[in-house]
């Protein structure tokens, strides 16, 4: 399963230190153990083989040696503990946090809410009756096996009547969600508890009775089971309160009664709207971000006379739907590069008859959801991110939201199928944004008022410059710069270049205070839009995946090389960081341009894709970057291995 990585000043302090680090100490030097394996013909040989086994008492030896090194380093650096006092009084700048916002009909707002001198968010509702807030679960107080063991809260859905609440939660950053049941009457936890929740692509619902669930469970496996066997067969079942996790029945799926055919890393998940008499199953084939979908009606769940029509199929290139009663408004880029919005009937689905909502044009669609008076979108228009209402009725045009000039973008926070309107949270690159309730009889935001003003939400003397740089093969790629005003572009300033490229995934705007204690020492902060994203549509991410995937770090390169000849920074003085995916990006660039970056930072990033398809997460990843079964496809995961293009010196 794929995860984007969001970078911390702490670790780019890190990044700098490594930098300046000297030969009087060296830490420990890794064993070379060559193994050699034959693909296709081609001879490879993997030095560190031998690492994969990471409880190996050889490698922990050699992890903690360079650990201690590191600690050693870090801690000598002078003025190292100024800056990260600086880091702590940005960070407790604000009181609070709130994210995840969800408004019921019925008044009550639930949220996560972290206080600033916290280290996990907690489950909070704000009752309409009284405004009072009560603290409804505190991953802090869950049992532990270990002191050091923590619990994180990852996601919740409101049951219909307002009075139950599911979650989601993990224990000490496992991706091993397990879900339970909160009830605010009670004031306590129901006994039901299901494990190997899968989370990332299935959340659950909740059925219109309030008394049972649908959710996406992953296997059992022994103990000896392959990592890849993992995500395999997945299964999407009902639950009814109260009752054995065990005889819970599969209602989509591979094993389940009338389900259509299943490839064994297709994720099933069965979604339901309040305000319709179907639902949707949804089939994610992978980390493919194109999605197949069904739709049956809801009384029929679970009866083996259950019919699933099909509403798309992957050629179809559908990426998001939303639901509205009984219809499904889709968003495809099938003869739409930059994506459009289609209307069918969940009843008789035809997308050949599909009317269009929201027509194919300059700018990138790239998300819908429904509210009870009309249908949101997200635009990316560059950069910037821009929200547009369709009203339900026919011919209906698109509204642009107007969003404040001095913040630039707008995401819809949440929205319900019974409530008109929606909360709309906006970003910026140099100050905090805010969150607003969109009213669709003014057309006006209002600020909520529910996020707190911290001390360093608008920083003075910070600009962020958006520029087209061109690539390699002349492609134009955008480049976000963060910086004082008052810097001068003589090459001296450190600076730090961000990027990802992979999944379509968009590097949106944002504001974190911490990055201050960067900006305000003269430090510069870029981010590249480069293919293998989605800043220019479903081309844009295709033109940076498998074998096309050398564009995502050439791009990368061509912003490096912009920044240098502008007078930004010089090589001595630039970085590059991501993370995950993005640890191809960073990886490839620096071994195919080690003489542009002085450094680089990598997040658990995926550095050797020879390997990558041994792991949990390689199967899934297929779609993305290809597999070495297919001969042309491994060349491409060679190109992109960053272990096979490392060279002595």
């Amino acid at each position: 399963m794929h995860s984007v990585w969001l970078p911390t000043l702490l670790g780019f302090t890190i990044l700098t230190s490594i930098l300046n680090l000297t030969m009087a100490d060296q830490p420990p030097i890794a064993p070379v153990k060559n193994v050699t394996d034959t693909y296709h013909g081609v001879t490879i040989t993997d030095p560190y083989r031998y690492m994969e086994d990471f409880k190996a008492a050889d490698v922990q030896a050699w992890v903690k040696g360079q650990a201690d090194f590191a600690e050693r380093k870090l801690h000598a650096i002078p003025g190292r503990e100024a800056i990260l006092k600086r880091i702590d009084e940005l960070d407790a700048g604000a009181p609070y946090s709130l994210t995840s916002l969800r408004l019921h009909p019925n008044g009550n707002l639930f949220y996560f809410k972290q206080l600033a001198t916290e280290n996990v968010a907690k489950l909070y509702v704000r009752e309409s009756a009284t405004g009072n807030e009560r603290l409804l679960i505190d991953p802090d107080t869950f049992p532990k096996q270990d002191p050091k063991d923590h619990f994180t809260l990852s996601f919740f859905r409101v049951s219909p009547g307002g009075s139950q609440v599911l979650y989601g939660f993990a224990a000490s950053g496992s991706e091993q969600t397990s879900l339970r049941i909160f009830d605010l009457e009670l004031n306590r936890d129901l006994p039901d508890t299901i494990d190997r929740l899968e989370s990332e692509y299935a959340l659950p619902f909740w059925l219109p009775d309030g008394k049972s669930i649908v959710y996406s469970r992953r296997r059992q496996l022994p103990a000896d089971a392959p990592a890849t066997e993992g995500y395999k067969f997945t299964q999407a079942l009902h639950h009814t309160i109260g009752s054995d996790v065990a005889s819970d029945t599969p209602i989509f799926g591979s094993t389940a009664p009338g389900s259509p055919k299943f490839a064994e890393m297709d994720f099933p998940a069965v979604i339901v709207s309040p305000d319709s008499s179907w639902v949707v199953g949804q089939i994610k084939h992978g980390d493919e971000t194109d999605i197949t979908l069904y739709a049956a009606e809801r009384s029929a769940l679970g009866s083996p006379n259950i019919t699933w029509t099909k509403i798309c199929g992957r050629d179809d290139l559908v990426t998001d739907f939303a639901i509205h009663g009984d219809e499904v408004f889709l968003l495809t880029a099938k003869d739409a590069p930059r994506f459009k919005v289609v209307r069918t009937s969940l009843a008789k689905p035809n997308l050949a008859s599909a009317a269009v909502v929201i027509p194919p044009g300059p700018h990138v669609v790239d998300s819908i959801v429904a509210a009870k008076d009309a249908l949101y979108a997200g635009s990316l228009q560059g950069v910037p991110h821009k929200l547009v209402r369709v009203a339900y009725q026919a011919g209906a045009q698109p509204e642009t939201i107007e969003l404040p000039a001095d913040e630039p973008s707008g995401f819809v926070e949440t929205a319900h199928p019974l409530l008109p309107g929606v909360f709309v949270r906006t970003r910026s690159w140099i100050r905090e944004g805010r969150l607003y309730r969109f009213d669709p009889q003014t057309k006006q935001l209002t600020d909520t008022g529910l996020l707190p003003r911290g001390k360093f939400d608008t920083p003075p003397g910070l600009t962020a410059t958006e520029v087209m740089v061109s690539s390699h093969d002349g492609v134009q790629v955008p480049l976000s710069i963060i910086r004082r005003e008052d810097l001068k572009l003589d090459g001296s300033n450190p600076t730090l270049l961000s990027g990802y490229g992979a999944y379509g995934h968009i590097m949106a705007m944002t504001f974190d205070p911490t990055n201050l204690a960067w900006l305000e020492r003269g430090g510069i902060i870029a981010v590249a839009h480069i293919r293998g994203g989605g800043a220019f549509g479903k081309e844009w991410h295709h033109a940076g995946r498998k074998l096309t995937k050398p564009n995502t770090w050439k791009d990368f390169i061509a912003c490096a090389e912009y920044l240098v000849k502008q007078g930004y920074t010089s090589p001595s003085k630039l970085a590059g960081r991501g993370g995950s995916a993005g640890g191809i990006l960073i990886g490839r660039a620096i071994t195919e341009r080690p003489d542009l970056f002085a450094g680089a930072q990598i997040a658990v990033g995926c550095t050797d894709m020879l390997r990558f398809e041994t792991t949990m997460n390689g199967p899934p990843n297929v779609p993305e970057f290809g597999t070495i079964a297919d001969p042309a496809l491994f060349q491409g995961l060679l190109e992109m291995s960053t272990l096979q293009h490392i060279k002595n010196g």
